[in-house]
């Protein structure tokens, strides 16, 4: 067996993660907006006597990294030295993605060019001539459409049997002047690896690769007056646009061999119609206000309460058959009051499953469209205000998923500033695990309405996230906000499967967790509020270990609403997964079903100490995990011990400005 690691590299959103996901079985999350990849990931296949490991990498423009993801990128293929490359280029935007092709052929590494989006091109009545465009980049192309699964074969057939090592010829006068370069090179004694690409790199006076070289003052003089020679030849004053120029006429001499477009109508495309409305200057941040609306709706509405009722009759269905069953078998008391306790614990969560999946299918749907492009263009002018861009509202949206990822995701900032801020910021966004708390006050409290109050609890999350940008960019995070460049990709019609997949996945995860963490969260808890200091078993929780602790520091909550020590309790769990707060509930107010917990809830709670405790889990530290996220992201535990402090606090000043704004309405 032949082992050959081979890195799947394009521009963002060109479709990596989708052929990655087709060659290798791999489920990794598919979106159409740029981001998705935010470091690398592996997967293995087998083709005929090849194991190959791919390696995809996150979307770069170029070989110039700016922001982390793309650093990510350039390291690998620099130091690891994989043995092939998979090029995937959008057929769409062909222009645009054989820019980075061209550095890649500067290389001299075995490439396999993958033409991507070919179904739409044919929509388009677009030709391109596949052999020609392979030999004027001297590399094997392969025409796919990563998404049907459409040229999985031959593209497998190419890397492995015909590609290529050369590197790509420019113009004359370009080829003399990187050879004057190479010989500097040469002169401090280089392995010889990648000269052509260093050669440009040093050209066009890439720091990072000057560094590297760490050239004498004799050597830079040299180097300077072979730029300025370039810029004459070329008839540009700067030595980047020189080098763009060199870069593109050739592009666009090798577009114009291979592709060929039908007469531009005057016509405007899909994407630019619904655009018109979508990102409209004054409708677009409305409409995407009313889109998120119409998904709550549906969400929460009658569609989510019907398949939750199924699900709740289920479980208590199976709690009282369960129970029946022990005490045939002739169980003992507390044997049957921990059962009873773990289903009602677990079971409370369950119940929300149908509408956790209905949101994510709609969150799915809008990254797959490419919306979400749309939704960070949008907040760029809002965001712009708290010195942050567009680009920090992907985290945020991914945010509104799992807060892990979404912290990972900061790393496509540029800006180490912007990178702490979102970083900050992003946990106000309502991460799924919440949901089953919103979904639990809400249906007691609000049962018309709903959709609205948790929609509310998501607009809050944006709007406090905002406020405090505001505060920090004054104070702590002083200067200027980077610049903004983001790809609206074309609107698409999303994959049933990748569709089916994403939401799934999410699912699953959540299954994961109740059965795992929540399930032993609650087993503990049941341990901790049956038993007393010393170990006695105790009828009264209030004498329980649990009791005792949060008696102690309930006062803390009391001007919040809910300073009783079994929120506290619920409160504390929720920072080992949010999603146990409804579970912990259960379990220390001795409920056995869903009904019970309602009634008991609907008797401690007002309306508005409901909302304030809402507000408190929207706002309040993120999970475990997500800390540890935040740690590893920043590299730092005072930043991290920070960001709890501060979001906490967030959380108690929010929750007392909503209990006695409430108390004033209810």
């Amino acid at each position: 067996m032949i082992k050959q690691t081979v890195a799947l590299v394009g521009n963002p959103n060109s479709g990596k993660t989708t052929l990655f996901n087709q060659l290798t079985g791999s489920k990794q999350h598919v979106g159409n907006w740029p981001g998705v990849t935010i470091e690398k990931k592996v997967g293995v296949f087998t083709y005929e006597e090849h194991e190959i490991t791919l390696v995809d990498l996150p979307g770069i423009y170029s070989m110039s990294p700016y922001s982390m993801e793309e650093v990510v990128s350039r390291d690998y293929i620099m130091d690891e030295h994989p043995d092939l490359i998979i090029n995937i280029v959008d057929g769409t935007n062909l222009e645009r993605n054989l820019y980075l092709s061209m550095q890649l052929k500067e290389l001299g590494l075995p490439m396999v060019i993958a033409v991507n989006m070919m179904d739409e091109l044919i929509q388009k009545d677009i030709e391109l001539n596949i052999e020609q465009l392979s030999r004027e980049l001297n590399t094997p192309v392969v025409p796919i459409s990563a998404r049907n699964g459409q040229g999985m074969d031959e593209l497998i057939h190419s890397l492995i049997h015909n590609t290529n090592s050369s590197t790509f010829t420019y113009d004359v006068q370009t080829e003399e002047i990187l050879k004057r370069i190479i010989s500097l090179i040469q002169e401090k004694k280089h392995d010889g690896t990648h000269e052509k690409f260093y050669a440009f790199k040093l050209l066009e006076n890439d720091e990072l690769i000057k560094k590297e070289f760490d050239f004498t003052p004799e050597q830079y003089k040299a180097l300077e007056d072979i730029q300025k020679d370039f810029c004459v030849i070329k008839n540009q004053r700067d030595i980047d646009m020189a080098v763009a120029d060199t870069r593109y006429a050739e592009i666009e001499r090798i577009v114009s061999m291979s592709l060929c477009k039908p007469c531009v109508s005057e016509m405007k495309s899909a994407s630019d119609r619904i655009d018109s409305l979508l990102t409209h200057k004054y409708l677009g941040i409305p409409m995407f206000f009313v889109i998120l609306f119409g998904i709550f709706t549906i969400t929460f509405g009658w569609l989510g309460s019907t398949l939750q009722g199924f699900v709740e009759l289920g479980i208590e269905t199976f709690s009282a058959w369960l129970s029946v069953s022990l005490v045939g078998l002739g169980a003992s008391g507390w044997s049957i009051n921990l059962v009873e306790t773990v289903i009602g614990g677990v079971g409370s969560v369950l119940s929300f499953m149908p509408q956790i999946m209905l949101l994510f299918l709609f969150l799915s749907i809008l990254e797959d469209s490419g919306y979400m492009s749309r939704a960070a263009f949008l907040m760029d002018r809002m965001l712009r205000k708290i010195g942050l861009n567009g680009k920090a509202f992907i985290p945020m949206l991914m945010g509104f998923g799992c807060t892990v990822p979404a912290v990972m995701a900061t790393r496509v900032l540029e800006n180490e500033k912007d990178r702490k801020m979102t970083m900050l910021l992003t946990p106000f966004m309502s991460c799924g695990a919440r949901l089953p708390i919103y979904a639990l006050f809400a249906g007691i409290f609000f049962p018309n309405n709903a959709n609205v109050a948790i929609f509310g609890m998501y607009v809050l999350g944006i709007v406090v996230a905002i406020i405090c940008g505001l505060l920090l960019r004054k104070t702590i995070f002083k200067g200027d906000g980077s610049t903004f460049i983001l790809e609206l990709p074309p609107y698409r019609f999303p994959s049933f499967k990748n569709t089916m997949m994403h939401m799934w996945e999410k699912a699953k995860g959540f299954l994961i967790k109740a059965g795992t963490i929540i399930f032993s969260m609650t087993v503990l808890l049941w341990f901790l509020t049956s038993f007393s200091f010393s170990l006695q078993m105790v009828d009264n929780p209030e004498l329980s270990i649990l009791g005792g602790i949060g008696q102690t520091i309930a006062w803390i909550f009391k001007p919040l609403g809910f300073g009783n020590w079994q929120s506290v309790i619920s409160l504390m769990s929720g920072f080992i997964a949010k999603e146990s707060v409804v579970s912990s509930m259960a379990v220390v107010y001795n409920a056995a079903t869903s009904a019970q917990l309602d009634l008991i809830l609907a008797q401690v709670f007002t309306h508005a100490s409901a909302l304030a405790f809402m507000t408190f889990t929207l706002l309040y530290s993120p999970c475990m995990a997500a800390v540890a996220t935040i740690k590893s992201e920043s590299k730092s535990w005072v930043f991290t011990l920070e960001s709890i402090l501060f979001q906490t606090g967030v959380a108690y000043i929010m929750a007392f400005i909503v209990y006695q704004i409430a108390k004033l309405v209810f």
